[in-house]
Protein backbone atom coordinates (compact mmCIF):
# COMPACT_ATOMS: atom_id res chain seq x y z
CA UNK A 1 0.00 0.00 0.00
CA UNK A 2 1.39 3.42 -1.00
CA UNK A 3 0.90 6.51 1.13
CA UNK A 4 1.47 10.15 0.26
CA UNK A 5 2.99 12.58 2.80
CA UNK A 6 0.52 13.56 5.50
CA UNK A 7 -0.97 17.04 5.72
CA UNK A 8 -0.49 19.27 8.82
CA UNK A 9 -3.92 18.40 10.33
CA UNK A 10 -3.26 14.69 9.76
CA UNK A 11 0.16 14.97 11.40
CA UNK A 12 -1.39 16.77 14.36
CA UNK A 13 -4.06 14.05 14.76
CA UNK A 14 -1.30 11.44 14.82
CA UNK A 15 1.19 13.16 17.13
CA UNK A 16 -0.62 15.66 19.40
CA UNK A 17 -0.10 13.42 22.44
CA UNK A 18 3.69 13.69 22.04
CA UNK A 19 3.91 17.46 21.52
CA UNK A 20 4.62 19.63 24.60
CA UNK A 21 1.97 22.15 23.47
CA UNK A 22 -0.86 19.61 23.38
CA UNK A 23 0.07 16.48 25.34
CA UNK A 24 -1.67 17.64 28.52
CA UNK A 25 -5.06 17.58 26.74
CA UNK A 26 -7.50 14.89 27.82
CA UNK A 27 -9.07 14.40 24.40
CA UNK A 28 -8.90 15.16 20.69
CA UNK A 29 -11.88 15.89 18.43
CA UNK A 30 -11.46 15.69 14.66
CA UNK A 31 -14.40 16.71 12.49
CA UNK A 32 -14.94 17.94 8.94
CA UNK A 33 -15.53 16.83 5.38
CA UNK A 34 -15.82 13.26 4.18
CA UNK A 35 -12.67 11.67 2.74
CA UNK A 36 -10.47 14.22 4.48
CA UNK A 37 -8.16 11.62 6.00
CA UNK A 38 -9.15 12.15 9.63
CA UNK A 39 -10.04 8.51 10.38
CA UNK A 40 -6.78 6.98 9.18
CA UNK A 41 -4.53 9.59 10.76
CA UNK A 42 -6.42 9.45 14.05
CA UNK A 43 -6.36 5.64 14.23
CA UNK A 44 -2.61 5.66 13.57
CA UNK A 45 -2.18 8.20 16.35
CA UNK A 46 -4.37 6.22 18.72
CA UNK A 47 -2.36 3.01 18.30
CA UNK A 48 0.98 4.87 18.46
CA UNK A 49 -0.04 6.63 21.68
CA UNK A 50 -1.30 3.41 23.26
CA UNK A 51 1.83 1.42 22.40
CA UNK A 52 4.09 4.21 23.65
CA UNK A 53 2.42 4.76 27.03
CA UNK A 54 1.00 1.39 28.11
CA UNK A 55 1.89 -2.27 28.44
CA UNK A 56 -0.84 -4.87 28.86
CA UNK A 57 -3.55 -2.23 28.69
CA UNK A 58 -7.10 -2.50 27.36
CA UNK A 59 -8.49 -0.04 24.82
CA UNK A 60 -11.74 0.32 22.92
CA UNK A 61 -12.39 1.23 19.30
CA UNK A 62 -16.05 2.05 18.73
CA UNK A 63 -18.18 2.54 15.61
CA UNK A 64 -21.88 2.51 14.86
CA UNK A 65 -21.55 -1.23 14.15
CA UNK A 66 -18.64 -3.62 14.44
CA UNK A 67 -18.98 -4.35 10.71
CA UNK A 68 -18.58 -0.68 9.76
CA UNK A 69 -15.75 -0.29 12.29
CA UNK A 70 -13.83 -3.19 10.75
CA UNK A 71 -14.41 -1.89 7.22
CA UNK A 72 -13.62 1.78 7.87
CA UNK A 73 -10.97 1.58 10.59
CA UNK A 74 -9.55 -1.81 11.43
CA UNK A 75 -8.94 -3.35 8.01
CA UNK A 76 -6.85 -0.46 6.60
CA UNK A 77 -5.19 0.07 9.98
CA UNK A 78 -4.10 -3.55 10.45
CA UNK A 79 -2.77 -3.70 6.89
CA UNK A 80 -0.63 -0.65 7.53
CA UNK A 81 0.55 -1.82 10.98
CA UNK A 82 1.65 -5.14 9.48
CA UNK A 83 3.76 -3.29 6.93
CA UNK A 84 5.37 -1.29 9.77
CA UNK A 85 6.43 -4.39 11.69
CA UNK A 86 3.61 -4.67 14.25
CA UNK A 87 2.25 -8.11 15.09
CA UNK A 88 -1.57 -8.10 15.12
CA UNK A 89 -3.40 -11.15 16.45
CA UNK A 90 -7.14 -10.91 15.77
CA UNK A 91 -9.71 -12.81 17.84
CA UNK A 92 -12.61 -12.41 15.45
CA UNK A 93 -15.16 -14.33 17.52
CA UNK A 94 -14.37 -12.24 20.61
CA UNK A 95 -14.01 -8.91 18.78
CA UNK A 96 -10.57 -7.91 19.98
CA UNK A 97 -7.06 -7.66 18.55
CA UNK A 98 -3.77 -7.98 20.44
CA UNK A 99 -1.14 -5.66 18.96
CA UNK A 100 2.57 -6.17 19.73
CA UNK A 101 5.70 -4.16 18.92
CA UNK A 102 9.18 -4.44 20.49
CA UNK A 103 7.91 -6.55 23.39
CA UNK A 104 4.95 -4.28 24.16
CA UNK A 105 1.47 -5.81 23.85
CA UNK A 106 -1.93 -4.15 24.31
CA UNK A 107 -5.46 -5.36 23.66
CA UNK A 108 -7.94 -3.41 21.52
CA UNK A 109 -11.63 -4.30 21.84
CA UNK A 110 -14.19 -3.51 19.14
CA UNK A 111 -17.66 -2.22 20.04
CA UNK A 112 -20.72 -1.21 18.03
CA UNK A 113 -22.83 1.66 19.37
CA UNK A 114 -25.90 1.19 17.21
CA UNK A 115 -28.63 2.01 19.75
CA UNK A 116 -29.41 2.71 23.39
CA UNK A 117 -28.97 -0.95 24.32
CA UNK A 118 -25.32 -0.83 23.25
CA UNK A 119 -24.26 0.94 26.44
CA UNK A 120 -24.56 -2.35 28.31
CA UNK A 121 -21.93 -3.97 26.08
CA UNK A 122 -19.10 -1.79 27.35
CA UNK A 123 -20.31 -1.34 30.92
CA UNK A 124 -17.98 -2.64 33.63
CA UNK A 125 -14.74 -2.48 31.62
CA UNK A 126 -11.63 -0.58 32.67
CA UNK A 127 -9.96 1.13 29.74
CA UNK A 128 -6.81 3.10 29.10
CA UNK A 129 -8.37 4.95 26.17
CA UNK A 130 -11.19 4.92 23.65
CA UNK A 131 -11.53 5.94 20.00
CA UNK A 132 -15.06 6.71 18.81
CA UNK A 133 -15.30 6.67 15.01
CA UNK A 134 -18.26 8.69 13.64
CA UNK A 135 -19.34 9.55 17.16
CA UNK A 136 -22.41 11.54 16.03
CA UNK A 137 -24.00 8.30 14.79
CA UNK A 138 -23.92 6.74 18.27
CA UNK A 139 -26.44 7.28 21.08
CA UNK A 140 -25.29 9.56 23.86
CA UNK A 141 -25.77 6.82 26.47
CA UNK A 142 -23.26 4.57 24.72
CA UNK A 143 -20.69 7.34 24.25
CA UNK A 144 -20.89 8.46 27.86
CA UNK A 145 -20.65 4.90 29.11
CA UNK A 146 -17.51 4.39 26.99
CA UNK A 147 -15.96 7.58 28.33
CA UNK A 148 -16.75 6.55 31.91
CA UNK A 149 -14.73 3.36 31.40
CA UNK A 150 -11.50 5.35 30.84
CA UNK A 151 -10.41 5.52 34.47
CA UNK A 152 -6.75 4.52 34.11
CA UNK A 153 -4.27 7.31 34.87
CA UNK A 154 -3.07 8.83 31.61
CA UNK A 155 -6.11 7.69 29.62
CA UNK A 156 -7.25 9.84 26.70
CA UNK A 157 -10.38 10.18 24.56
CA UNK A 158 -10.36 10.24 20.77
CA UNK A 159 -13.37 11.39 18.71
CA UNK A 160 -13.96 11.84 14.99
CA UNK A 161 -17.07 12.59 12.96
CA UNK A 162 -18.62 14.27 9.97
CA UNK A 163 -20.78 17.26 10.93
CA UNK A 164 -24.47 16.91 11.61
CA UNK A 165 -27.23 19.23 12.83
CA UNK A 166 -25.93 22.09 15.04
CA UNK A 167 -28.44 20.99 17.69
CA UNK A 168 -26.73 17.60 18.01
CA UNK A 169 -25.70 16.86 21.58
CA UNK A 170 -22.08 16.13 20.63
CA UNK A 171 -21.70 19.50 18.92
CA UNK A 172 -23.21 21.32 21.90
CA UNK A 173 -21.44 19.36 24.65
CA UNK A 174 -18.03 18.68 23.12
CA UNK A 175 -17.18 20.81 20.11
CA UNK A 176 -18.59 24.06 21.48
CA UNK A 177 -17.10 23.24 24.89
CA UNK A 178 -13.77 21.86 23.69
CA UNK A 179 -11.71 24.26 25.81
CA UNK A 180 -13.84 23.54 28.88
CA UNK A 181 -13.44 19.80 28.30
CA UNK A 182 -9.68 20.26 27.85
CA UNK A 183 -9.95 18.77 24.35
CA UNK A 184 -7.93 19.61 21.25
CA UNK A 185 -10.24 20.43 18.33
CA UNK A 186 -8.96 19.83 14.77
CA UNK A 187 -11.11 20.65 11.74
CA UNK A 188 -10.49 18.86 8.42
CA UNK A 189 -11.35 19.71 4.81
CA UNK A 190 -10.89 17.59 1.69
CA UNK A 191 -7.73 19.61 0.99
CA UNK A 192 -6.22 18.01 4.09
CA UNK A 193 -6.10 14.61 2.38
CA UNK A 194 -3.15 14.66 -0.08
CA UNK A 195 -4.11 11.26 -1.50
CA UNK A 196 -7.46 12.62 -2.76
CA UNK A 197 -7.19 13.65 -6.40
CA UNK A 198 -8.86 16.75 -7.82
CA UNK A 199 -11.06 14.49 -9.95
CA UNK A 200 -12.34 12.63 -6.89
CA UNK A 201 -12.96 15.88 -5.00
CA UNK A 202 -15.05 17.17 -7.87
CA UNK A 203 -17.02 13.95 -7.89
CA UNK A 204 -17.88 14.42 -4.22
CA UNK A 205 -19.06 17.97 -4.85
CA UNK A 206 -21.52 16.52 -7.38
CA UNK A 207 -22.77 13.84 -4.99
CA UNK A 208 -24.37 16.15 -2.42
CA UNK A 209 -26.54 19.25 -2.27
CA UNK A 210 -28.16 21.44 0.38
CA UNK A 211 -27.33 20.67 4.00
CA UNK A 212 -25.52 17.44 3.05
CA UNK A 213 -23.19 19.41 0.76
CA UNK A 214 -22.47 21.88 3.55
CA UNK A 215 -21.69 19.07 5.95
CA UNK A 216 -19.91 16.43 3.92
CA UNK A 217 -18.07 18.64 1.41
CA UNK A 218 -17.60 21.94 3.29
CA UNK A 219 -17.45 20.33 6.74
CA UNK A 220 -19.99 22.68 8.37
CA UNK A 221 -22.47 21.95 11.16
CA UNK A 222 -25.56 23.08 9.25
CA UNK A 223 -29.27 22.76 9.93
CA UNK A 224 -31.36 21.13 7.24
CA UNK A 225 -34.24 23.32 6.07
CA UNK A 226 -36.51 23.76 3.08
CA UNK A 227 -37.26 20.88 0.72
CA UNK A 228 -35.70 17.54 1.55
CA UNK A 229 -34.87 16.92 -2.13
CA UNK A 230 -34.15 20.33 -3.68
CA UNK A 231 -32.19 18.64 -6.48
CA UNK A 232 -35.33 17.01 -7.88
CA UNK A 233 -36.41 18.44 -11.23
CA UNK A 234 -39.47 17.38 -13.21
CA UNK A 235 -37.65 18.15 -16.45
CA UNK A 236 -34.61 16.14 -15.42
CA UNK A 237 -36.14 13.21 -13.54
CA UNK A 238 -39.67 12.67 -14.91
CA UNK A 239 -39.96 10.88 -18.24
CA UNK A 240 -42.76 9.74 -20.53
CA UNK A 241 -43.97 6.18 -19.78
CA UNK A 242 -43.05 5.03 -23.31
CA UNK A 243 -39.44 6.19 -22.72
CA UNK A 244 -38.89 3.68 -19.91
CA UNK A 245 -36.70 0.86 -21.30
CA UNK A 246 -37.21 -2.84 -20.82
CA UNK A 247 -35.71 -3.64 -17.43
CA UNK A 248 -33.80 -6.70 -16.26
CA UNK A 249 -35.37 -6.86 -12.80
CA UNK A 250 -38.47 -5.54 -11.02
CA UNK A 251 -39.51 -4.79 -7.43
CA UNK A 252 -42.38 -3.16 -5.57
CA UNK A 253 -41.96 -0.87 -2.54
CA UNK A 254 -44.80 -0.21 -0.09
CA UNK A 255 -45.56 2.42 2.50
CA UNK A 256 -48.68 1.06 4.19
CA UNK A 257 -51.37 3.06 5.98
CA UNK A 258 -54.89 2.52 7.26
CA UNK A 259 -55.93 6.08 8.12
CA UNK A 260 -52.84 7.57 6.48
CA UNK A 261 -52.32 7.07 2.74
CA UNK A 262 -50.81 3.89 1.31
CA UNK A 263 -48.26 4.29 -1.47
CA UNK A 264 -46.80 1.47 -3.60
CA UNK A 265 -44.22 1.88 -6.36
CA UNK A 266 -43.28 -0.52 -9.16
CA UNK A 267 -39.55 -0.25 -9.92
CA UNK A 268 -37.31 -1.60 -12.67
CA UNK A 269 -33.57 -1.58 -13.31
CA UNK A 270 -31.75 -0.99 -16.58
CA UNK A 271 -28.08 -0.12 -17.13
CA UNK A 272 -27.47 1.21 -13.63
CA UNK A 273 -30.62 3.37 -13.49
CA UNK A 274 -33.77 2.64 -11.48
CA UNK A 275 -37.16 3.53 -12.95
CA UNK A 276 -40.43 4.03 -11.07
CA UNK A 277 -42.74 2.66 -13.72
CA UNK A 278 -46.10 3.21 -12.06
CA UNK A 279 -47.63 3.62 -8.63
CA UNK A 280 -50.65 2.94 -6.45
CA UNK A 281 -51.70 5.64 -3.97
CA UNK A 282 -54.78 5.42 -1.76
CA UNK A 283 -55.76 8.11 0.76
CA UNK A 284 -58.54 6.86 3.04
CA UNK A 285 -59.34 10.37 4.29
CA UNK A 286 -59.80 11.71 0.77
CA UNK A 287 -61.74 8.67 -0.40
CA UNK A 288 -63.88 8.54 2.74
CA UNK A 289 -63.34 4.81 3.23
CA UNK A 290 -60.58 2.64 4.62
CA UNK A 291 -59.28 -0.40 2.77
CA UNK A 292 -58.45 -3.75 4.32
CA UNK A 293 -55.14 -5.60 3.95
CA UNK A 294 -56.78 -7.83 1.35
CA UNK A 295 -57.99 -4.84 -0.67
CA UNK A 296 -54.50 -3.32 -0.62
CA UNK A 297 -53.08 -6.70 -1.60
CA UNK A 298 -55.45 -6.83 -4.60
CA UNK A 299 -54.09 -3.41 -5.65
CA UNK A 300 -50.55 -4.77 -5.24
CA UNK A 301 -51.34 -7.69 -7.56
CA UNK A 302 -52.78 -5.29 -10.13
CA UNK A 303 -49.68 -3.06 -9.89
CA UNK A 304 -47.44 -6.10 -10.50
CA UNK A 305 -49.50 -7.45 -13.39
CA UNK A 306 -47.25 -8.48 -16.26
CA UNK A 307 -43.95 -8.03 -14.38
CA UNK A 308 -41.77 -10.72 -12.74
CA UNK A 309 -41.40 -9.21 -9.25
CA UNK A 310 -38.19 -10.15 -7.43
CA UNK A 311 -39.59 -9.09 -4.06
CA UNK A 312 -41.89 -6.65 -2.29
CA UNK A 313 -40.23 -4.26 0.18
CA UNK A 314 -42.67 -2.98 2.78
CA UNK A 315 -42.79 -0.65 5.75
CA UNK A 316 -41.28 -2.74 8.59
CA UNK A 317 -44.03 -1.60 10.98
CA UNK A 318 -46.75 -2.99 8.67
CA UNK A 319 -46.65 -6.46 10.19
CA UNK A 320 -50.21 -7.39 9.22
CA UNK A 321 -49.72 -6.38 5.59
CA UNK A 322 -46.40 -8.25 5.35
CA UNK A 323 -48.17 -11.31 6.75
CA UNK A 324 -51.01 -10.86 4.24
CA UNK A 325 -48.56 -10.76 1.31
CA UNK A 326 -46.75 -13.86 2.54
CA UNK A 327 -49.97 -15.78 3.14
CA UNK A 328 -50.83 -15.61 -0.57
CA UNK A 329 -47.47 -17.07 -1.56
CA UNK A 330 -47.19 -15.07 -4.80
CA UNK A 331 -44.50 -12.57 -3.74
CA UNK A 332 -41.48 -12.68 -1.48
CA UNK A 333 -42.03 -9.90 1.08
CA UNK A 334 -39.23 -8.34 3.15
CA UNK A 335 -39.28 -5.52 5.73
CA UNK A 336 -37.55 -2.36 4.55
CA UNK A 337 -34.48 -0.80 6.12
CA UNK A 338 -36.04 2.25 7.79
CA UNK A 339 -32.93 4.31 8.59
CA UNK A 340 -34.43 7.68 7.62
CA UNK A 341 -31.26 9.79 7.63
CA UNK A 342 -29.16 7.31 5.67
CA UNK A 343 -32.04 6.66 3.26
CA UNK A 344 -32.52 10.36 2.50
CA UNK A 345 -28.80 10.74 1.84
CA UNK A 346 -28.85 7.79 -0.56
CA UNK A 347 -31.93 9.04 -2.43
CA UNK A 348 -30.30 12.47 -2.73
CA UNK A 349 -27.13 10.95 -4.14
CA UNK A 350 -28.98 8.86 -6.73
CA UNK A 351 -31.03 11.89 -7.81
CA UNK A 352 -27.86 13.94 -8.26
CA UNK A 353 -26.26 11.09 -10.22
CA UNK A 354 -29.38 10.74 -12.43
CA UNK A 355 -29.78 7.13 -11.28
CA UNK A 356 -33.48 7.57 -10.47
CA UNK A 357 -36.14 8.20 -13.12
CA UNK A 358 -39.90 8.42 -12.67
CA UNK A 359 -42.75 7.86 -15.09
CA UNK A 360 -44.88 10.96 -15.63
CA UNK A 361 -47.80 8.76 -14.55
CA UNK A 362 -46.45 8.81 -10.96
CA UNK A 363 -48.39 11.94 -10.08
CA UNK A 364 -48.51 11.50 -6.30
CA UNK A 365 -44.77 11.01 -6.07
CA UNK A 366 -44.25 14.14 -8.18
CA UNK A 367 -46.65 16.08 -5.93
CA UNK A 368 -44.88 14.98 -2.74
CA UNK A 369 -41.45 15.96 -4.08
CA UNK A 370 -42.65 19.57 -4.04
CA UNK A 371 -44.08 19.36 -0.50
CA UNK A 372 -41.68 17.13 1.43
CA UNK A 373 -39.85 19.48 3.85
CA UNK A 374 -37.51 19.37 6.81
CA UNK A 375 -39.00 19.99 10.24
CA UNK A 376 -36.91 22.97 11.33
CA UNK A 377 -38.55 23.06 14.76
CA UNK A 378 -36.67 19.94 15.84
CA UNK A 379 -33.13 19.76 17.21
CA UNK A 380 -32.20 17.00 14.79
CA UNK A 381 -32.61 16.08 11.15
CA UNK A 382 -36.16 14.89 10.57
CA UNK A 383 -38.62 15.60 7.76
CA UNK A 384 -42.15 16.69 8.56
CA UNK A 385 -44.50 13.76 8.91
CA UNK A 386 -46.78 14.90 6.13
CA UNK A 387 -46.76 14.50 2.35
CA UNK A 388 -44.28 11.68 2.87
CA UNK A 389 -45.91 8.42 1.81
CA UNK A 390 -44.55 8.11 -1.74
CA UNK A 391 -41.32 9.60 -0.35
CA UNK A 392 -41.16 6.82 2.23
CA UNK A 393 -41.83 3.99 -0.22
CA UNK A 394 -39.15 5.44 -2.54
CA UNK A 395 -36.70 5.62 0.38
CA UNK A 396 -37.48 2.01 1.36
CA UNK A 397 -36.67 0.89 -2.18
CA UNK A 398 -33.45 2.89 -2.47
CA UNK A 399 -32.15 1.98 0.97
CA UNK A 400 -33.11 -1.71 0.90
CA UNK A 401 -32.68 -2.63 -2.76
CA UNK A 402 -30.92 -0.09 -4.99
CA UNK A 403 -27.99 0.90 -2.77
CA UNK A 404 -27.53 -2.61 -1.45
CA UNK A 405 -27.23 -3.89 -5.03
CA UNK A 406 -24.73 -1.12 -5.82
CA UNK A 407 -22.60 -2.18 -2.85
CA UNK A 408 -22.74 -5.84 -3.88
CA UNK A 409 -21.77 -4.94 -7.45
CA UNK A 410 -18.84 -2.89 -6.13
CA UNK A 411 -17.47 -5.70 -3.99
CA UNK A 412 -17.92 -8.21 -6.82
CA UNK A 413 -15.91 -6.00 -9.16
CA UNK A 414 -13.27 -5.42 -6.50
CA UNK A 415 -12.89 -9.14 -5.92
CA UNK A 416 -12.61 -9.81 -9.64
CA UNK A 417 -9.78 -7.30 -10.01
CA UNK A 418 -7.50 -8.86 -7.41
Amino acid sequence: MMYKPFSPPQKLAMSWWSQPKYRSYDAIICDGAVRSGKTLSMSIGFISWAMTHFQGGSFALCGKTITSLKRNVMNPLLTMLGQLGFTCLERVSKNYTDITLAGVTNRFYLFGGADERSAGLIQGMTLCGVLLDEVVLMPRSFVEQALARCSVTGSKLWFNCNPSHPGHWFYREWIQKAAQKHALYVHFTMDDNPSLSLQVRRRYTRMYSGAFYDRFVLGKWTAADGLVYPMFSEKRHMIAPESIPTCDKYWISCDYGTVNPSSFGLWGHCDGTYYRIREYYYDARTEGQRRTDEEHYAALVQLADGYPIACVVADPSAASFLACIRSHGQFRAIPADNDVGAGIQQVSRLLLQDKLRFSAECRDLRREFGLYCWNDSLQNDAPKKENDHAMDDMRYFVRTIACRRQAEDFFAVSAARR
